[in-house]
């Protein structure tokens, strides 16, 4: 199915979750990660248990550092 992640189609099993997203991407291990399904915060403690729909709308914001 497809999801919209950053505004660009990305591709995912079926039921799959926040969690598995991330991983598909490359960004489990990254910190300071937040992200928004739908226009709504998802905790990091429930990552795991969101799963995706058709055509979900997912921001994903890394935290930068700078000076």
């Amino acid at each position: 199915m497809e999801v919209i992640v950053n505004n660009s189609a990305t591709q995912v099993h079926n039921e799959s979750s926040l969690s598995e997203l991330i991983s598909t991407l490359n960004l489990i291990e990254q910190k300071g990660i937040a992200i928004a399904l739908n226009n709504k915060v998802v905790t990091k403690t429930k990552w795991e248990s969101t799963t995706l729909s058709e055509k979900d709308k997912i921001t994903i914001i890394k935290a930068t550092q700078g000076g």
